[in-house]
């Protein structure tokens, strides 16, 4: 079988782990090019990867008839109208999330998808992370009974450089981070989320304030067939890359990142007394190989993907109903959007 010839958009942090892990621990995949608005940046990745090809913009990867899929990692802001050129121009996409910032971008997005009857995934990567695979079987198996409470807890180590918010190229706390949270919560408890409640914090930094950033945020859930669920959003937790879920059924519960009874720990910027994962690409290492294996292996077998543009959409209204939610200091219903077209027409 021909390998499939694929390109990466974007090689900042993510993309550059992206375009690592095709060129050499994904055997069925050749990584054609990669392209970054940063010429520079991406001749010197491409040096070192030995790809072939370095461009400095999308249109120059689209016009190439050997690369047929593209893994889009640019910031936030460009994921909807990089989603549309890429599909106009007949390729099958692996878009980072989010998959828009707006659920109108999402939803024109998804309209030339199925338009051009192109596949498009969505990296969330968690769902290929063997904790939470083994705890969805555990879920699905029926072990825990009926899933009741959702509990989840994402922490980043460092701060973001103020920069970060002053560019504005990437989204606001809910579709940067908690982003991932929310497709968790439609996904092991295999229901809907139909209104959020946030809590807000800039007490440690109020400066990003001006940048309609946060620091911190709780976001309370509550789900269509009566569950509840609870996730908190942290960007510095100093201590370090902290994320773990829980899901309390009405015969047990799973927990993931959290397997046997310890006592009282102390964390700070010096570490702890146990091992820490420091950086998401640490600890959702084989997640992202998973995910980009599983990407190729579904182009390959003409199939339609495990993690679609329907999730990435629902996932989206979750995070603007709690953006409103916190801008209204009051409970937002999520109001789910029907797309004109039939977004897995592509898929048969």
């Amino acid at each position: 079988m021909a390998k499939l010839g694929m390109g990466v958009l974007g090689v900042g942090e993510m993309g550059r782990r992206h375009a690592e892990n095709l060129r050499r621990q994904v055997p069925d995949a050749e990584l054609v090019a990669i392209a970054d608005s940063d010429i520079a940046r991406a001749r010197k990745i491409a040096s070192e990867l030995g790809v072939r090809h370095a461009l400095g913009n999308l249109d120059d990867m689209l016009d190439r008839k050997d690369i047929h899929a593209i893994v889009i990692a640019t910031p936030d802001r460009f994921h909807a109208q990089c989603i549309r050129a890429a599909a106009a121009a007949g390729k099958d996409i692996l878009c980072e999330k989010p998959l828009a910032l707006t659920l109108e971008d999402a939803a024109s997005a998804l309209r030339v998808v199925a338009q051009k009857a192109v596949r498009l995934q969505i990296g969330f990567m968690r769902r290929y992370d063997p904790a939470y695979v083994l705890a969805m079987q555990r879920v699905e198996a029926g072990e825990i009974g009926d899933p009741v409470v959702f509990k989840s807890v994402g922490r980043d180590k460092e701060e973001p450089p103020l920069a970060c918010y002053q560019a504005g190229f990437n989204g606001m706390l809910f579709y940067n981070n908690t982003i991932h949270d929310f497709d968790l919560a439609r996904w092991l408890m295999r229901d809907e989320v139909i209104e959020t409640h946030s809590y807000t914090t800039v007490a440690i930094r109020p400066e990003i304030a001006q940048y309609g950033d946060v620091v911190a945020s709780v976001v309370n859930l509550k789900y269509r067939n009566g569950a509840i669920g609870n996730i908190e959003s942290y960007v510095q937790a100093i201590y370090g890359y902290d994320v773990r879920t829980e899901i309390l059924g009405s015969k047990g519960a799973v927990f993931v990142g959290t397997l046997r009874q310890m006592p009282a720990v102390f964390l700070n910027a010096n570490g702890s007394s146990r091992p820490l994962a420091d950086h998401f690409l640490t600890r959702f290492a084989d997640a992202y190989l998973l995910e980009l294996k599983d990407f190729v292996e579904t182009m390959g077998a003409d199939r339609p993907p495990r993690v679609t543009g329907q999730d990435g959409l629902r996932a989206l209204e979750i995070a603007v109903a709690a953006e409103q939610s916190h801008l209204e200091q009051a409970p937002r219903k999520v109001l789910q959007r029907t797309v004109e077209v039939d977004i897995f027409a592509a898929n048969g």
